[in-house]
């Protein structure tokens, strides 16, 4: 094969100079594909698996529209070669929904190809990410002035109205409940200055799962169906118990709201290993394996189109009284643990998933 270890690759590289041209593919933090001349899959590297949340063992082999519902302008201008498609939708055939920048380079003696699939939703979070701390500091912190404005307006003009005997009570209560919500965001807001490093152990994450579960069940969820779908062989993890409990109970959390109103209302929790999923947590941090997938899923109707590629950036969200910070907090807080979470809408008929992918403890 083209790609096994010691071949030549150009510029005279060879495994006993430097890395073979499988590390190189390996080693990309862009998701590559290539395909053989009859479109049959012949290499995906560690970032197209984890895009397409598939091994590479599960797809080498399978044409690549056995994996990939592709978009009409790749289907009408592919045979042109060199084709480029930004910010456009792949569907892939287990109903996982990805916004991409797609790019084909045919390679045509062999009339091989290969594509690249970056994650467009990702780029656009990174991207934020590298701005810098001070600027990232400055932004949250007129968002926050702007989110206190408004309880303010309305405690001033309770204040103003409290000479009114009758009303006294029922403004008392507005101001409190004002001075409250004050209250409860700015502690949202200083869980995203904790600095403290996170403590990582290596653990057996069902106990907290089901920690996680009866929260739910008690309180938020009462009600609601609450399904396990577990892989019972998974390893310890390497996490951070007390984080990782916040995470999943504000995952379910979401999950429960977002299901309001639902006649048949459920969240179910799964877990699963995935062979050869790796990736990096953060800008700037080394690429790791993260094999550890936990996902919570509800069937509710998802996020609006609108916003649902912003769900993780702070002060956004579809409900009428959330205040957004619910699912940057989660964000922030596996990616310190050295993981990532991907929302999708996946299935037939549709599921809200919400995915963490995590180191195992010997990894």
């Amino acid at each position: 094969m083209a790609f096994a270890r010691g071949s030549l690759i150009e510029g005279g590289l060879t495994a006993s100079s430097g890395p073979s041209a499988a590390e190189l593919f390996a080693a990309l933090p862009v998701a590559v594909l290539v395909l053989d001349a009859g479109d049959g899959i012949v290499f995906a590297n560690g970032a197209c698996e984890l895009l397409l949340n598939q091994s590479e063992r599960s797809i080498r082999g399978l044409g690549l529209t056995q994996v990939l519902e592709l978009p009409d302008d790749y289907v009408r201008n592919r045979d042109r070669g060199g084709l480029a498609l930004v910010d456009t939708e792949v569907v892939t055939r287990r109903g996982h929904r990805l916004r991409v920048d797609m790019a084909e380079a045919l390679l045509p003696e062999r009339g091989w190809r290969i594509i690249t699939l970056h994650d467009a939703v990702a780029g656009r979070r990174h991207g934020m990410a590298e701005r810098g701390g001070a600027r990232a500091a400055m932004g949250a912190a007129a968002m926050l002035a702007h989110e206190i404005k408004n309880p303010l307006s309305g405690i001033r003009g309770a204040a103003q109205l409290l000479g009114d005997a009758g009303g006294e009570r029922e403004l008392t209560e507005l101001i409190t409940t004002e001075v409250d919500r004050i209250a409860a965001l700015i502690d949202r807001m200083q869980d995203f200055t904790d600095t403290r490093a996170p403590v990582l152990e290596a653990a057996n994450i069902y106990p907290l799962l089901a920690h996680a579960k009866r929260v739910a069940q008690a309180g938020f969820a009462r009600g609601v169906a609450i399904e396990e779908r577990f892989d019972p062989s998974l390893p310890h993890v390497l996490i951070d118990g007390d984080r990782f409990v916040q995470v999943i109970v504000n995952l379910m959390k979401n999950a429960a709201e977002a299901l309001a109103g639902h006649p048949d209302p459920c969240i179910q929790i799964a877990t699963a290993y995935r062979h050869g999923m790796s990736a990096s947590a953060a800008p700037g941090r080394p690429r790791q394996k993260l094999p550890i997938e936990i996902c919570v899923l509800d069937n509710g109707p998802g996020a609006p189109a609108d916003i649902a590629d912003h769900l993780f950036e702070p002060f956004v969200s579809g409900k009428p009284e959330g205040q957004g910070l619910g699912l940057p907090l989660v964000d922030k807080l596996v990616r310190d643990m050295g993981g990532i979470v991907a929302y999708a809408r996946e299935g037939e008929p549709e599921w809200t998933v919400l995915r963490i992918l995590l180191p195992r403890a010997d990894a």
